[in-house]
C-alpha cells in the first residue's frame, strides 16, 4: 500500500481496514482503545473541509478523545455500553455510551461523504458534503447549528484542495475512499448492533 507517512487519507483506510478484521473474525469484541485509535485517524478530515463542519469537528474530537481516556478502565465496547446500562445513564449527557454513538455516526458521516464524492465528478464538492450532512447528523441538529453548517458551505475545499491535503491524486484517493467505505461499514454496523441488541435504539 505504499509508505503511509502524511498521508492521512490512507491511514484512515488502513485503520478502518484492521477494525473491520476485528470484527469479522468474531473472534474477539472491539477494544476501546483501539476504536479510539481508529477514529482518531478520522479527525483531521473535519479540519480539512474547514468552517462548515468546526462544530462537528469539535464535538467528535472531544468525543474519541473520552473513548480514548475510557479505554484506560473500559476493555471493549460492548462492556464500555453494558456497564452505563448497569448505571442506568446511556442516554444521560457526555455518557460514553451518548458519545460512542455520536462517533458512530461522525464515521458514518464521513463514509456518505466519500460516497458521494467517488458518485460524482465535480471540482465543487458542496453538493457532496451538504447531502452527506443532510442525511446523517442534521435530523440531530437544531436550527442554529444547521444554518452554520449551511453557511460554511460556501467555504469548503474545492475537490483539487482535498486531495492536496490528502496528498493524493484522483485515483489513489478513490482507492483510499472506497477501503473506508466498505470497512467503516462493518465498523458503523457492529456498533449499531451494540445498541439494537440491548434495545436501546440508535435514533437519540
Amino acid at each position: 500500500m505504499g509508505e503511509i507517512g502524511d498521508k492521512p487519507l490512507l491511514k484512515m483506510a488502513v485503520a478502518f481496514d484492521d477494525l473491520a478484521d476485528t470484527v469479522n473474525s468474531k473472534e474477539v469484541d472491539l477494544e476501546v482503545g483501539a476504536f479510539a485509535i481508529g477514529c482518531s485517524q478520522v479527525s483531521p478530515l473535519f479540519g480539512f473541509l474547514g468552517f462548515a463542519f468546526k462544530i462537528a469537528e469539535k464535538d467528535f474530537v472531544s468525543k474519541v478523545e473520552d473513548l480514548k481516556e475510557a479505554s484506560k478502565s473500559v476493555t471493549s465496547l460492548e462492556l464500555l455500553l453494558d456497564l452505563d446500562v448497569e448505571k442506568n445513564c446511556v442516554k444521560t449527557g457526555g455518557s460514553r455510551s451518548r458519545n460512542l454513538l455520536r462517533v458512530k455516526r461522525g464515521l458514518d458521516m464521513i463514509r456518505v461523504l466519500f460516497e458521494n464524492i467517488i458518485a460524482e465528478d465535480d471540482e465543487s464538492i458542496r453538493a457532496p458534503a451538504s447531502q452527506a450532512y443532510d442525511q446523517v447528523l442534521a435530523p440531530y441538529h437544531g436550527w442554529p447549528i444547521r444554518a452554520a453548517v449551511s453557511a460554511g458551505f460556501y467555504t469548503l475545499p474545492t475537490r483539487k484542495q482535498l486531495l492536496e491535503k490528502f496528498n493524493e491524486d484522483e485515483n489513489s484517493a478513490k482507492v483510499y475512499m472506497q477501503k473506508y467505505i466498505a470497512s467503516s461499514a462493518v465498523v458503523i454496523h457492529y456498533v449499531e448492533e451494540l445498541f439494537i441488541s440491548r434495545k436501546l435504539g440508535t435514533d437519540w
